[in-house]
């Protein structure tokens, strides 16, 4: 059963930006809130690796060196929704991004264990 479903992927040109959302599947009743968020990408060919993540207990964010500075983490409790803000993309950002669910207090700190995952929506790059 799908907890996770993200969105606002697409094509862009080298240079610009998207917003990807990730909530919680319709119905499914499930609360982002109570879970740490990561966002994780996958390139074909390359293993799925996690980018950017939030914690549930205080908001602090983490990012890989490779996004920092371009890719926002936030999460909207209200709205059960957690956004990655992306700018100034590259080609090498090209990926399937998913976002992933955990409760373990330092899910954050090695992007595991997940227990939830989305679909993933494809996000390419290029001129």
């Amino acid at each position: 059963q799908v907890q996770l479903v993200e969105s606002g992927g697409g094509l862009v040109q080298p240079g610009g930006s998207l917003r990807l959302s990730c909530a919680a599947s319709p119905g499914s009743g499930f609360t982002l809130g109570y879970f740490n968020i990561g966002w994780f990408r996958q390139a074909p060919g390359k293993e799925r690796k996690g980018v950017s993540c939030i914690n549930s207990s205080d908001g602090m964010t983490h990012y890989v060196d490779s996004v920092k500075g371009r890719f926002t983490i936030s999460r909207d409790n209200a709205k059960n929704m957690v956004y990655l803000h992306m700018s100034n993309l590259r080609p090498a950002d090209t990926a399937v991004y998913y976002c992933a669910a955990g409760r373990w207090p330092d899910y954050c700190s090695g992007y595991a264990p997940t227990e939830y995952w989305g679909q993933g929506t494809q996000v390419t790059v290029s001129s």
